[in-house]
């Protein structure tokens, strides 16, 4: 999901993020569907929202004029919220699939996945520039149906496959490089776009390169599957082993059970801590480099590059914890301690105010925000077992807006207008103590993760690791 290059209202960013981060109904989907049904849904949401942005119709939505007639705005929040709630839906199918399909690297997996969700921002931004600027109606209608057409052409390819194959850490290694390429990339163009200003046929070109980047993966996989041989009867009877042992397994808790126990809480609570803080620093990092004097060029390059920070948190995070995991059977909430603790260092950087102080924040902000997108996932699965991932996964994610709004509108907002004169807020005091508090609220995150470390420290090295060996 992305916002218009035009700024949209504060209730409508608000509503979009929220709405993206709280998947209530995709989860109740994923109880009764399988992936490929699940991914049908994802139309809905993109159409429903951008249709009426693009036909013209908000003024005239029955449900706005009977809540009060003189709100313009609320058409535009319902179908931000509409449109951006479809995300929730093929992002379900995809990290579920992801986690059965490779269970012994489900962190790298999710990470991929995620941090391809992460980089979209940027790669529509690209698409907007190149092909619809100044057109944001043609963009509107981009909006609409290449998310509602790309589910139905691809939904048939997310499925579960219950093999175990020898090469899927080599494969999933290509695809990694492929993914920090794009990344690396896109910042490339990004800093030397504010910095040159590209002209038309530079855009075009740099854009038909990003296109190819990013359908080298298809190569790669195309490519392994003509290396590959036929499976063999050694490797159906491992699949088949590791098969009964999973279904066998006591640790697959379902939604109930898994809010019955105190784990769930832990890391719910450390969630709204980590993403809560993390959405109120990108909603307001534009205002903040305007408070403490950056050009406005600054500040752009500070919002479009967040994107890519967000990748790298989310990518590194899982390969990074898949790592170490299988060499050094680390648990893996010990890394959403120190991403969390280094989120609590970037708030305070970011509140000290100090030349280039919110460059280095945001960057350790962002990177550390991105981590807990691929972090949660795959704990959850972990410690509550794939059965009923995706609903256990999802009602933890509801921390993000739970957290969002207690910063964004209850912190950040509130001690913004009390610092605000009429013309605005400039200088370090605007958004000093918001961010000291977020850097408080963010190292109880942190020892909310501490504790949940301490708590599955055994489980991960008996069964964790257990499970790691039996695949072998």
């Amino acid at each position: 999901m992305i916002s218009l290059p035009s700024t949209p209202s504060p209730s409508s960013k608000t509503s979009a993020s929220t709405a993206a981060s709280f998947p209530v109904s995709s989860t109740l989907r994923h109880l009764i569907s399988p992936p490929q049904l699940l991914s049908m849904w994802t139309p809905v949401g993109p159409f429903g929202g951008y249709h009426p942005m693009l036909s013209g119709l908000l003024p005239h939505l029955g449900f706005c004029r009977r809540i009060d007639p003189s709100a313009s705005g609320c058409g535009d929040v319902l179908v931000h919220a509409f449109g951006a709630h479809a995300m929730s839906f093929f992002n379900t199918a995809n990290v579920v699939t992801a986690v059965r399909n490779f269970p012994d690297y489900s962190g790298t997996a999710v990470g991929i996945m995620k941090g391809f969700l992460g980089l979209s921002g940027a790669i529509l931004i690209q698409v907007y520039e190149t092909m619809f600027n100044n057109k944001p109606t043609s963009y509107l209608l981009l909006l609409a149906l290449l998310p509602a057409i790309n589910p139905l052409l691809l939904m048939w390819f997310v499925r579960i496959y219950d093999t175990n194959e020898p090469e899927e850490k080599k494969l999933l290694d290509d695809v990694s490089c492929v993914a920090l390429l794009v990344a690396a990339y896109l910042m490339s163009v990004i800093i030397l776009d504010h910095l040159f200003d590209f002209r038309f046929l530079v855009r075009i070109f740099t854009f038909v390169v990003l296109l190819l980047l990013l359908s080298s993966p298809l190569f790669i996989v195309l490519r392994a599957g003509e290396r590959d041989s036929p499976p063999s009867m050694n490797r159906s009877l491992i699949s088949e082993e590791q098969r009964d042992f999973q279904e066998e397994d006591k640790y697959n808790l379902n939604l109930l059970q898994a809010m019955c126990s105190v784990e769930f809480w832990i890391l719910f609570f450390a969630m709204a801590c980590g993403m809560g803080s993390g959405l109120a620093t990108v909603n307001n990092l534009g205002q903040i480099g305007e408070s403490l004097g950056y050009s406005s060029f600054e500040a752009n390059t500070l919002v479009s590059l967040w994107s890519i920070w967000n990748f790298l948190g989310r990518f590194g995070a899982g390969c990074v914890s898949d790592h170490f995991l299988h060499v050094k059977g680390w648990a893996r909430p010990l890394f959403m301690v120190l991403t969390l603790a280094t989120m609590s260092i970037g708030h305070s950087v970011i509140a000290s105010g100090l030349p280039g102080a919110l460059y280095a924040g945001s960057i350790l902000v962002g990177v550390c925000y991105g981590s807990q997108w691929s972090l949660m996932p795959t704990i959850a699965s972990e410690i509550f077992g794939v059965r009923h991932m995706g609903t256990i996964f999802n009602t933890i994610t509801v921390a993000s807006p739970v957290g969002s709004y207690i910063f964004s509108v209850r912190v950040v907002g509130y001690i913004y207008d009390l610092e605000a004169s009429g013309s605005g807020c400039k200088g370090r005091h605007c958004f000093m103590l918001s961010f000291l508090i977020m850097a408080s609220a963010t190292l109880l995150g942190t020892l909310a993760a501490l504790a949940l470390f301490y708590r599955t420290k055994r489980f991960y090295s008996q069964v964790i690791l257990g499970r790691l060996l039996h695949s072998l």
